[in-house]
């Protein structure tokens, strides 16, 4: 068990984290985001973020700070506004803590797909292939793939879209 801060009534809670229940939350209020922005300092003139997020609002910041202490890394911040967020960026991290959790937790919902997504980017930074044009093309397939998961109707129970 571990004993957390719960910021918002000032006293103290216990909060025991499993991985099921860390799928099942992540299933729905995670997100595995692959950013490709602009910067004039990079190699090829972007710069490839892959990142793992779970937003809260406020209120509920201790599950955050929990998550954080689950996995040792990460960080605990201000989203916007009364939103909170938990946020692993760093490639080490990503690699060696967040990608195998959920390769050996498997997802259940279509974020399944975006993770797998998201893994693959993670391997191609590790590769060094986010530096090269064509290594780029793959970064902007699998964030296209991500977007269009969130934009397209779920499947029906034989695989047929409805």
């Amino acid at each position: 068990m571990r004993i957390l801060r719960d910021y918002t009534f000032g006293d103290y809670m216990t909060t025991h984290l499993n991985a099921e229940w860390i799928v099942g939350f992540v299933d729905g209020e995670g997100c595995f985001h692959i950013a490709i922005n602009k910067n004039a300092a990079m190699t090829l003139g972007v710069q490839v973020l892959p990142e793992f997020t779970v937003v809260q609002h406020k209120s509920d910041i201790q599950i955050l700070h929990a998550l954080k202490a689950y996995w040792k890394c990460g960080v605990v911040r201000v989203n916007h506004g009364d939103r909170m967020c938990y946020r692993v960026r760093g490639q080490q991290h990503l690699r060696d803590i967040i990608v195998p959790f959920f390769e050996n937790h498997k997802l259940k919902t279509k974020k399944r797909i975006a993770f797998e997504r998201f893994r693959d980017a993670v391997r191609l930074v590790d590769k060094k292939e986010h530096l090269t044009e064509d290594g780029l093309l793959k970064f902007q397939k699998l964030r296209d793939g991500i977007n269009n998961l969130r934009e397209s109707p779920p499947p029906h129970e034989n695989g047929e879209i409805m």
